[in-house]
């Protein structure tokens, strides 16, 4: 097992006018799964290959089990990498593309094929083991890989988007076999990058979300860090909300009224909004975002506390739910989900209930009121 600490690192490309990563600093405990996960360009693959020692650190120190690793060779780490692109030799079968790297390695033979063995049993490859990449799914090829790193028992495992060019199916199939990977030798530490917050949201015991653009030199790179569900229940900005859920979180502008240690009220449209957030910072009367997510959002009746009255733009249908599209005079377009089964039409009006709980307050710079409600974690 291994801890993982970054400690003020930075990392700036020749010619380039801003840091790709600006003082990042965490720390993966042993045996953790960690997720990298942000929008493209934030850098999310750049910290996963300063680990593997494929990036050059600019400033700040890496450690690896309490030992800086800034000018160790990648031999020498303690880690084994399973990118994006399978990266499998064509002429080798699946037993020797497994045992490739502990052969350069110069490890015994009889070593080489019980690791390989082990591993081809962990991950449902051993029937395959004598089959050329050609003659493998894109889900046994991505396997393979895996495997590839596996024999090696790494101090830490780090996935480089290893599900993308895989198709719905076999990547919900082999997020699965990761999970159960990650179960299974849970001595490990993982780092795993992913633009998807699906994969990161069901994955990950620590979520890593990275900034991108110009928050980057604003705020650093980091952007939270937590569990699936701290990150979802408390976003501590805007854009964590805003990243974090699918639909994504509604956002409309507000005024705020009044703000107490427990609640805030808060002026919205031609409604008041009751919120369960300690606003006391921001000044009465300044503009605030006022954000709740669309399956937090319920039907109610005209007048009701909390609502907004709104009328129906569009509908989606996904089967088990819909999603309505709704509108409500000065305000941007939402999102609301709903019972699948209810039926409405374009151009209807309805009420909509925001529960003062489940609302989220954000100041003029975007960051969030702290929730006074007892949340999952």
């Amino acid at each position: 097992m291994s801890k993982i600490e970054f400690r003020n690192v930075c990392k700036r490309y020749p010619n380039a006018p801003a840091l790709t990563i600006n003082n990042a600093n965490l720390v993966i405990e042993k045996g953790e799964f960690c997720v990298f996960v942000g929008p493209s360009g934030c850098g999310k693959s750049t910290l996963l290959r300063m680990v593997a020692g494929l990036e050059d650190i600019t400033d700040g120190d890496l450690f690896i089990d309490g030992e800086r690793v800034n000018d160790l060779p990648p031999a020498r780490r303690g880690v084994a990498m399973v990118f994006q692109s399978y990266a499998l030799y064509p002429h080798m079968t699946v037993r020797e593309n497994m045992a490739f790297g502990l052969k350069v390695l110069g490890s015994d033979a009889g070593a080489i094929d019980t690791k390989v063995r082990e591993a081809a049993e962990v991950l449902q490859l051993t029937p395959l083991l004598d089959r050329l990449p050609k003659e493998l799914s894109g889900g046994q090829r991505q396997r393979v890989a895996i495997g590839r790193a596996i024999v090696k028992q790494p101090r830490v495992f780090l996935f480089d988007e290893p599900l993308s060019n895989l198709d719905a199916a076999l990547r919900v199939q082999t997020r699965l076999e990761i999970a159960k990977l990650h179960h299974d030798i849970g001595s490990a530490s993982m780092i795993y990058v992913t633009h998807d917050q699906v994969e990161a949201m069901t994955l990950a015991d620590k979520i890593v979300l990275l900034h991108t653009g110009d928050r980057i030199a604003k705020h650093g790179s980091v952007a939270q860090v937590g569990s699936p569900l701290t990150l979802y229940h408390r976003p501590a900005s805007l854009f964590v909300a805003e990243f974090i859920g699918s639909p994504k979180m509604n956002v409309l502008p507000g005024l705020l009224q009044s703000a107490g240690p427990e609640q805030a009220e808060v002026k919205v449209g031609q409604s008041t909004l009751t919120a369960r957030v300690n606003a006391q910072r921001v000044v009465v009367g300044g503009k605030v975002k006022v954000g709740c997510r669309p399956e937090d959002i319920r039907l109610t009746t005209a007048g009701a506390p909390n609502s907004l009255d709104v009328a129906i733009k569009h509908i989606e249908k996904l089967g088990e739910a819909s999603l309505l599209y709704v509108e409500s005079e000065g305000l941007p377009l939402m999102t609301v989900r709903v019972d699948g089964t209810t039926s409405f039409k374009s151009g209807e009006h309805v009420s909509l209930h925001l529960p003062a709980e489940l609302i989220h307050v954000f100041d003029a710079d975007e960051q969030a009121c702290e929730r006074t409600v007892d949340l999952p974690s």
